[in-house]
């Protein structure tokens, strides 16, 4: 998944027009007075060094690099903690304190410094969601087939599954929601990252195609299908990362889980609407969206690079312009771009762009884009 943007949006209104009839204009605005870098140098002593240190690199995990970073991305963010816009006490206190002139010196000497030496290479700890969800899918091949591709009556198919209701139904199994198997004692092996890698993963694989069932009928079951389409799509194919696909899937599991709606499983509207069907219904349903064609739900191949070159648009070692208020996020810290990123998503930083590009992005692909920067020589 692609890179995020870390914007914040900084509107500025120039006002230059002279009176009409012949009123001199007013006088352009003066450029600002280049920062006393030495004051600077002697304020982030006094204030700052605690946290980013004399070299402009964060003393802990979570604390950003300022070092070489813009001074208006500066700027704007110190602004944001004054105004209240961002929630840090002690930036707040400083940005109080300080005379615009001192804010402006120790931004500017910060700003002189070098990129802070990242490592790359070897070194370079970049976390692939994708692969990380290949390598524990190994351990579910035995029960639900090669890529996910369930051969077993009863079982479900993992793939080309929905990433988020993956997610859900994991948590669902762990907490007694749905009936469990042996097997899904290795869930609890799981941290929250692998579970979003796993879904990634299989969602990333292509569904086959199955034939008919040996019990239902399909020509029956479609026109009973009218109202599941509603939300699980044309023929079962969802476009929903929060509902599960039905095509594709293993008839006898269809039935099963149909009917869970009656027991255990929670869930007002299927619960509703499986209350009216007979056995014979259920099972002509199950066979019509077995037969249907289904495809990958996710590009997990590719998925973050791609959104790494969305984020190189504004983000990227081609943008250069030291008048943006947008950060460079090469070589920063990635336990602060992770913070970050989520605190745009959940929307508990101000930036509505950020936030609606942040939103869909789990904490695997939030993950995977922070390392991949962290790595980055920082510029």
């Amino acid at each position: 998944m692609k890179h995020l943007i870390f914007a914040i949006s900084l509107s500025v209104a120039l006002v230059g027009c002279g009176d009409r009839q012949g009123s001199p204009a007013r006088p352009e605005a003066e450029a600002p007075a280049a920062a006393d870098l030495g004051a600077g140098k002697v304020l982030a002593e006094q204030n700052c060094k605690g946290c980013h240190g004399l070299d402009g690199r964060g003393t802990a995990p979570a604390i950003p690099n300022l070092a070489a970073q813009r001074e208006s991305y500066l700027l704007a963010s110190i602004a944001a903690y004054k105004e209240g816009r961002r929630t840090h006490a002690a930036l707040r206190d400083m940005a109080e304190r300080m005379s615009e002139a001192e804010l402006h010196n120790v931004i500017g000497y910060y700003a002189s410094l070098p990129p802070v030496a990242t490592a790359g290479g070897k070194d370079a700890q970049v976390f692939d969601p994708y692969e990380n969800g290949k390598a524990l899918a190994a351990n579910c091949t035995k029960c639900h087939g090669a890529d996910g591709n369930s051969t077993s009556a009863g079982v479900p198919s993992l793939a080309g599954q929905q990433l988020r209701y993956f997610v859900v139904a994991i948590q669902e199994y762990l907490n007694g929601v749905r009936k469990t198997d042996p097997m899904h004692v290795l869930l609890r092996r799981l941290s929250k990252l692998d579970e979003e890698s796993l879904a990634l993963y299989f969602a990333s694989q292509s569904p086959t195609q199955r034939s008919a069932p040996s019990f239902g009928d399909p020509v029956a079951g479609e026109p009973l299908t009218a109202v599941c389409g509603g939300c699980h799509g044309p023929h079962g194919a969802s476009t929903d990362a929060a509902t599960p696909n039905l095509a594709a899937q293993d008839a006898r599991y269809l039935v099963d889980a149909i009917k869970a709606y009656r027991k255990t499983r929670r869930h007002q509207s299927m619960e509703t609407y499986v209350n009216d069907l007979r056995q014979q219904d259920i099972e002509n349903i199950a066979a019509f969206y077995a037969i249907q064609k289904s495809g990958p739900a996710e590009k997990g191949q590719t998925f973050v690079h791609d959104l790494i070159e969305k984020c190189d648009r504004c983000h990227g070692p081609g943008v250069e312009n030291a008048s943006m208020a947008i950060p460079k996020i090469s070589g920063q810290d990635k336990d602060y771009l992770i913070m970050a990123l989520r605190a745009y998503r959940d929307d508990r930083r101000e930036s509505s762009m950020m936030h609606n590009m942040s939103l869909p992005y789990s904490d695997s692909i939030i993950e995977s884009v922070s390392s991949f920067y962290a790595s980055q020589p920082g510029r």
